[in-house]
């Protein structure tokens, strides 16, 4: 069985009588340990099948299930256990939160996951999540004294340390130097080799063929 399924994904936009079809029915199976890259171009929809897949947007039609189990029919606080354990999201901007240290922010899905951790336990996880990515001489440092690749460093941290089952990244070394950039993507293939899934939105076709498998869109269609 599938880790996750997708099944005839549509997701459309209304804005008055202008309708934007930014996915237009794909059909994908991902299984667990695999590394995928989306490419294609910009406004493709490869963003919003990600938001799909993390269960941040929900379809206009079609289904995502995750082993077997269709989200639809799932509670909001079952989605948002998922969001928060089972997916690990990396964007291109870090979205941390500028005067959060590094073990504040790492800390932020700890405090709203399903489980209720007391304070120590969850610093011993950030501090293990910031060691494991390379910062953990940053723990007490704000986010806006870090360069751009320990700031990325910190947002892997922060999808790491609910130990989730899949890695979504999107473009996430699209901010970076090219050396960074490939120092922080090594990092992202350590963690498949350690058993997680990552689903990695990308323009950067030589990261995009390291990947296991290279899924390619086009105007809301895999092609």
């Amino acid at each position: 069985m599938a880790l996750i399924s997708m099944m005839s994904l549509r997701k459309e936009y209304r804005r008055g009588q202008h309708t934007t079809h930014a996915v237009r029915g794909v059909s994908l199976e991902i299984d667990r340990g695999e590394s995928i890259a989306v490419t294609g171009p910009s406004g493709c929809g490869k963003t919003t099948l990600l938001n799909m897949v993390g269960l941040i947007a929900v379809p206009t039609s079609g289904e995502v299930q995750i082993q077997g189990f269709k989200t639809k029919s799932f509670s909001s606080s079952k989605l948002s256990a998922l969001r928060s354990s089972f997916f690990g999201y990396i964007v291109q901007d870090f979205a941390l939160i500028e005067d959060y240290t590094a073990l504040e922010n790492v800390e932020i899905p700890l405090l709203y996951g399903p489980e209720r951790l007391g304070r120590r336990e969850r610093h011993q996880r950030v501090k293990a999540a910031l060691a494991r990515v390379g910062v953990e001489n940053k723990v007490h440092q704000e986010a806006r004294n870090l360069s751009g690749g320990q700031r990325q460093r910190v947002a892997i941290a922060r999808a790491l340390v609910s130990d989730p089952q899949v890695i979504l990244a999107d473009e996430p070394t699209g901010s970076l130097d090219s050396e960074t950039g490939h120092e922080v993507f090594s990092l992202l293939i350590e963690l498949v080799q350690e058993g997680k899934t990552l689903i990695l939105v990308t323009h950067n076709l030589e990261l995009a063929h390291q990947c296991g498998r290279i899924v390619q869109m086009k105007d809301g269609l895999i092609v």
